[in-house]
């Protein structure tokens, strides 16, 4: 499974799913840490990636403009990282990568919610 991060996400989140044998790619790494946020879903998308956040207003974006989808947004805080990781662990090991890639995720400590992309 790949993933593309976003750049507000923290760094114990990539080395998280970097441990969990997971090809992660981060906008700033590929150079779009300027990039409009549209653009990022667009070039996951195209990379064949989920993308991965910690900003909600990529709901607006899926939803409402329809500009992408496989996104997963952490509802996340260092306070809380081991939990939401645990549960961000069991989404990937529950759902497959076809259903992550048309879906929009909300994950958080000891839950998650999954909205299928039309």
């Amino acid at each position: 499974m790949k993933f593309l991060l976003d750049q507000d996400v923290y760094a114990l989140t990539e080395h998280f799913l970097r441990e969990q044998g997971y090809d992660v790619a981060t906008a700033s790494k590929l150079g779009l840490s300027r990039a409009q946020d549209s653009d990022l879903l667009k070039a996951a998308g195209e990379q064949g990636r989920i993308f991965v956040t910690r900003d909600r207003d990529y709901g607006n974006l899926v939803f409402v403009l329809g500009v992408g989808k496989g996104v997963i947004y952490l509802r996340i805080l260092p306070s809380d990282m081991d939990e939401v990781h645990a549960e961000l662990k069991k989404v990937l090991e529950t759902y497959s990568e076809d259903e992550l890639a048309k879906s929009f995720f909300v994950v958080e400590k000891g839950r998650h919610r999954i909205r299928k992309v039309e």
